[in-house]
């Protein structure tokens, strides 16, 4: 992906969009039985049992690839499947969303494309080799496991699940149909993250003794009203997945945690221990500024600064601190600069992950995926913490001003940016740096051995 269609993912919204909380709930959570149409003609297309449809990645033929949640981000999936659709190494086959799916010049609609509202009939009538969810978070396991159960792999997007008992259902799944399951980090197929990688697995940093990822981004009030679980905890009385650390800024926490794995000797990363203090500058039950430390038994501490509140804009860097230099990666441009380097230099060559996908399903032992299920362990351990932590702490009054009115109103945090890049480069929290309507971090211990955890404050 260039770095202009990075910026351009960052800037789109996130999940199915606007339905009504009840279509929400009802279609994608529990498959609604919702009427379904065929792009160009009408369809009478079978009704084989999900698990009837089973196929061996072995099997030949162009693989079939349908979207779960059509619009919004999944719009971003829609114009990275069109061009392979075109050059026949895939076909789209499906395209689902609880609403109308939205037009897209760049990603038309193929004649024949089944087109409807429900997963579960999607996956009976067009028979996806693999299947990308672009859904809400909380809905994502359910959706999973019907797709696994019907035959297909999975590009999964972030968030994967909500917990680590949801990750773990997960992987059972997957380890019981054979299948695959990519998740949506991609940032981690970045030519730039692998040479950082490679630097520091070389040397040229020494000793790694810290990682932080520092982010300042801005969202309009319009962002928070752009489907019925944005800036939520829960809904329908069950959890629901939204946030900075969650949403938005997950990729950044989760480069950081592959960072930790090379500088861990490429060993698993168990985080043992997570502080975090959030803060909000709207009404919403979730944060939107944070800062995060998380610790491990094997690797430096990583500690994350950021904000959708941001006084200027910092796309996400990833900065690397060790006893023979320092490093710095811009991730969603694939800017990169080295110990050495006269100035950071932008590293082409980004792997996207359906394609990965693709080239896994072909020769699983030869094409490793580059986001697995397993590698993003850690970030769902960590984002289980963060979501355990009490309500986010309003900021208001003299210390948040806006700008622009109705959707477009935006709120930034006085000094906000000063304070997230102080806090990166010492490997602090707020709190820690005496800023003064800082609060007491909540921290959580996590037992390695049971996933399970315990509350420090």
């Amino acid at each position: 992906m260039t770095a202009g269609a990075e910026r351009a993912s960052h800037a789109t919204t996130t999940g199915a969009g606007r339905a009504t909380p009840g279509a929400e709930r009802e279609t994608y959570a529990a498959g609604a039985g919702a009427g379904r149409k065929t792009r160009g003609t009408e369809t009478g297309a079978g009704r084989a049992a999900p698990g009837a449809g089973r196929r061996t990645r072995a099997a030949g033929g162009v693989p079939r690839v349908a979207i779960v949640g059509a619009n919004g981000h999944g719009r971003w999936h829609r114009r990275v499947v069109a061009p392979l659709h075109a050059a026949g190494r895939l076909r789209l086959v499906a395209l689902v969303d609880v609403r109308p799916v939205e037009d897209d010049p760049a990603a038309p609609v193929p004649d024949g494309t089944l087109v409807g509202t429900d997963h579960r009939e999607m996956l009976r009538a067009a028979r996806p080799d693999v299947v990308v969810v672009c859904t809400p978070p909380h809905t994502h396991l359910p959706i999973a496991l019907d797709c696994l159960a019907a035959g297909a792999d999975l590009l999964l997007e972030k968030p994967p699940v909500l917990s680590t008992a949801e990750h773990r259902e997960l992987a059972a799944a997957l380890a019981a149909t054979g299948r695959a399951c990519q998740v949506g980090f991609q940032a981690l197929g970045s030519a730039a993250l692998a040479r950082l990688t490679d630097a520091i697995r070389a040397g040229r940093l020494g000793d790694v003794t810290g990682i932080a990822t520092v982010a300042a981004w801005q969202r309009p009030d319009g962002y928070y009203a752009r489907a019925p679980w944005a800036g939520r905890r829960t809904l329908h009385g069950r959890p629901v997945l939204d946030g900075a650390l969650a949403n938005p800024l997950a990729h950044a926490v989760m480069q950081c945690l592959a960072v930790a794995e090379a500088a861990a000797g490429d060993g698993p990363v168990r985080p043992v221990r997570v502080e975090v203090e959030r803060y909000r500058v709207r009404p919403i039950e979730v944060d939107d500024t944070a800062t995060l430390r998380v610790l491990s038994r094997s690797g430096p501490p990583v500690v994350a600064a950021v904000t959708l509140a941001g006084e200027d804009f910092v796309a996400g860097e990833v900065i690397v601190t060790g006893t023979a230099g320092r490093a710095v990666l811009e991730y969603p441009t694939d800017r990169l600069l080295l110990p050495g380097d006269a100035g950071p230099r932008e590293v082409p060559g980004r792997r996207g992950l359906l394609e990965n996908l693709l080239a896994h399903r072909a020769d699983p032992a030869g094409v490793p995926l580059i986001a697995p299920l397993a590698r993003t362990a850690p970030f769902t351990a960590v984002l289980e913490a963060v979501t355990a932590a009490p309500e986010p702490t309003p900021l208001g009054g003299d210390l948040v001003s806006a700008t622009g009115t109705g959707a477009e109103r935006v709120l930034t945090v006085r000094g906000i940016n000063r304070l997230l890049r102080r806090a990166a480069d010492e490997g602090a929290l707020l709190s820690e740096l005496g800023v003064p309507w800082a609060t007491r971090p909540h921290r959580r211990d996590l037992e390695e051995a049971g996933g399970t955890a315990t509350h420090c404050n």
